[in-house]
């Protein structure tokens, strides 16, 4: 049907929008995109690597209650002053510190339980860490992404209309007033310094043997042993670690000292009777804590530990406890050199012991 050329009772500027109105009507149509086609999804990417691995069994034989060596698997992550638990099952179990584990072997060497649930000796062991599994490894690589597809036809342009005429400005309104300042935020907390590492034996000590005369136990290593004066904080703690071989007569005794190289007594273990022993397994731990700062007469430490061996015959370690708070020759304002002290009761050639491994560790 055509478009009729006016409108009866019309002004001419009327029927003349009225007839472009209707043609662009009529010309009008609706553009069309034909969509392309999906591009393939890449390839997945490569797992993460496995994360660190700390559960394990042992079929060691040992006594709840004690300091103990066990073999677990090698390959572990665990490292010194870890703490771990060690279950036979819910009603018997213990959680200890690690003196020392051997990657390589699996010789776990625990210190004193803190903890201990149950009594008794057994040789079917659980061995995990004292707390939550690490997280998840990370995440591999993304893949390449796909082609993409091609694009569709454009469709066809409809005729442009006419502009029509601009309206006037309003007025600019007033500005509003400012808003009042927010309060500040609160400030985050403040986290403590991991524990570290200060000294690490390389090598093991020249052995004491056939003399009286105290001697150290200490062998040639990495790190230091000092402290330099006024470096120590209230509260800060630390953890020494020593393990190696005894032989001794039966009717042999040995002190055990704890000092520094200044000549201030730290432990003392006063004399330990010893039973025979050739080549046997022993270990020293020890704990200290710096409760007050100053000089001689203010400063104060506290000091323990615990020294066990295992006797011929024997297939448990026997232990010793250490443990002073000097509160009368300590001094923060100087330097203060770590050492340690064995020293026999006769001077035979069948008593010796020296140290094989030994490390120092700030843990608080």
């Amino acid at each position: 049907m055509g478009i009729p050329n006016k409108q009866i009772g019309w002004s001419q500027e009327s029927n003349l929008l009225w007839q472009v109105s209707a043609q662009l009507e009529k010309l009008a149509c609706v553009t069309c995109n034909i969509m392309g086609t999906s591009g393939t999804s890449g390839t997945s990417g490569t797992s993460g690597y496995d994360g660190d691995r700390y559960l394990t069994n042992s079929t060691s034989t040992f006594e709840l209650g004690v300091s103990n060596t066990l073999v677990v698997d090698p390959g572990l992550a665990y490292s010194v002053a870890q703490d771990i638990i060690i279950s036979y099952d819910i009603d018997n179990h213990e959680v200890c510190s690690i003196v020392s584990y051997d990657i390589n072997t699996g010789v776990l060497i625990i210190g004193p339980p803190r903890v201990v649930t149950g009594s008794g000796t057994y040789s079917q062991w659980l061995v995990n860490l004292d707390g939550a599994a690490g997280g998840d490894g990370t995440s591999g690589t993304n893949g390449t992404s796909g082609t993409s597809g091609t694009s569709g036809t454009t469709g066809v342009d409809g005729t442009s209309g006419t502009s029509g005429s601009s309206g006037s400005s309003g007025n600019t309104g007033t500005s509003g007033t400012s808003g009042t300042t927010g309060t500040s935020g609160t400030s985050g907390l403040t986290f403590p310094t991991a524990s570290y590492g200060l000294f690490a034996q390389t090598a093991d000590s020249t052995p004491v043997t056939a003399t009286v005369v105290e001697t150290t136990i200490v062998g040639s290593g990495v790190g230091t042993l000092s402290v330099p004066a006024n470096a120590f904080s209230i509260g800060d703690s630390f953890l020494c670690a020593l393990d190696g071989l005894i032989t001794c007569l039966s009717s042999s005794t040995i002190i055990i000292r704890v000092k520094t190289l200044e000549g201030v007594l730290l432990a003392d273990s006063g004399i330990i009777d010893l039973a025979a022993a050739t080549n046997k397994s022993w270990i020293l731990n020890l704990y200290f804590t710096i409760r007050t700062l100053g000089g001689a007469g203010t400063a104060s430490i506290s000091s323990g530990g615990l020294f066990s061996y295992v006797r011929n015959g024997g297939t448990q370690f026997e232990g010793y406890v250490l443990t002073t708070l000097n509160t009368t020759t300590f001094n923060t304002t100087i330097s203060n050199t770590l050492v340690i002290t064995v020293q026999w009761n006769t001077s035979s050639a069948s008593n010796s012991i020296f140290s094989r491994n030994f490390t120092l560790t700030k843990v608080y």
